[in-house]
């Protein structure tokens, strides 16, 4: 029954943050906002909805890992799985804005709620900040969108269409879809939680990692959809600010609102502390050597996300289970896999930086 209590839920998150989505999107259309914008913003927000759904279920509930285990499993997920599974699809070309401004901001905050949370609790006050981060970085995206509304990406249009005609019917319509969608977020994160907890209860395997791995997962299933269909449709700019946006959301909006409205803030269990934040803060940097060298995504670089990503899940598994190779997995992992990691990223970093010279060489 538990299994398909998460089924289920599954199943309501996605058409839930599909409907969410569709009509945030149509909404934002009608006042032609460029595509990046609307990634970083509507689609992020509107597929960050889960998260932020199981998350407050979870904290209402009693189950903080949970809460905390989604936020960190989600961003991980959106980076190493989501992004990953988008540039093998197709290489993905990284507006400058993002290496600039947004990327930079992922990683600032990121670095902020590792700090929030080395007291072992996410405060109401922690939460607050962070809820009053959200609204500025919302501010802000809507003054760049204002500020670059007479260049819509014509990309934009061939992928939606024309901008919907502005009528109350309509305007009604895509409403409809918001409220619609929301509901079945809510509903479907109830049994996901449900279900979830029950079996790492009945299994003896913790709730954060099921918060890390099954729930998270299962949130982030409408930015891999949303992601993944843009880039297809060759909407890199919305598939990558999605990404980048639905972080910024998790961290300032999901887990600051959790902390501010749970009683008692939320807890931050110490193997949380020690491995799966620093994991979310290495995940923000390393996206920016990456999308700054050449501004694109390449195929082996998704690649390399796709690797890391089971690799995490795979260190979490046999963490979890006592597993008798949990020792050398463990070795394998900081000894080879984590120095690799330096040297790639390292020889990113000069890339663009020598690329960086080489264009003002030229000019």
């Amino acid at each position: 029954m538990d299994v398909l209590f998460i089924a289920i839920g599954l199943a309501l998150l996605v058409v839930g943050g599909q409907l969410l989505v569709g009509g945030a999107s149509s909404l934002a259309r009608a006042f032609r906002i460029p595509p990046l914008v609307i990634g970083l913003t509507v689609v992020a927000y509107g597929t960050s909805a889960p998260e932020l759904a199981v998350s407050m279920q979870a904290a209402f509930s009693g189950t903080a890992d949970v809460a905390m285990g989604n936020v960190l499993g989600s961003n991980i997920c959106n980076v190493l799985l989501v992004l990953g599974l988008a540039a093998l699809a197709r290489p993905l070309v990284v507006e400058p804005q993002l290496v600039r401004l947004d990327v930079p901001i992922m990683i600032f905050v990121s670095f902020a709620a590792l700090l929030m949370a080395l007291d072992g609790v996410f405060s109401r006050w922690n939460g607050l900040w962070l809820v009053a981060g959200a609204l500025l970085y919302t501010l802000l995206q809507i003054h760049m969108g204002r500020k670059n509304r007479t260049e819509v990406s014509e990309s934009f249009v061939e992928m939606e269409g024309p901008p919907p005609p502005k009528n109350a019917g309509g305007y009604l319509l895509r409403i409809g879809y918001i409220i619609g969608g929301l509901v079945l977020l809510v509903y479907g994160a109830d049994l996901l939680v449900q279900g979830a907890v029950n079996i790492a209860r009945a299994a003896g395997v913790s709730e954060l990692v099921i918060g890390l791995t099954i729930v998270a997962l299962g949130t982030s299933m409408p930015e891999v959809a949303a992601t993944v269909i843009a880039t297809l449709k060759k909407e890199t700019a919305m598939a990558v600010g999605n990404v980048v946006g639905s972080n910024v959301f998790n961290i300032l909006a999901v887990l600051g609102g959790t902390a501010a409205l749970a009683p008692g803030g939320v807890k931050v269990a110490t193997s949380a502390l020690s491995f799966d934040f620093p994991v979310m803060v290495a995940v923000a940097l390393a996206c920016f050597p990456i999308f700054a060298t050449g501004h694109r995504i390449a195929r082996w670089e998704g690649a390399f996300f796709l690797f890391y990503y089971v690799a995490y899940i795979g260190y979490l598994v046999v963490e979890a289970t006592d597993h008798h190779l949990a020792n050398e997995f463990r070795a394998a992992f900081w000894g080879f896999v984590l120095p690799i990691t330096m040297v790639t990223l390292v020889v990113s970093f000069y890339r663009y930086y020598q690329e960086k010279r080489s264009r003002r060489a030229r000019t």
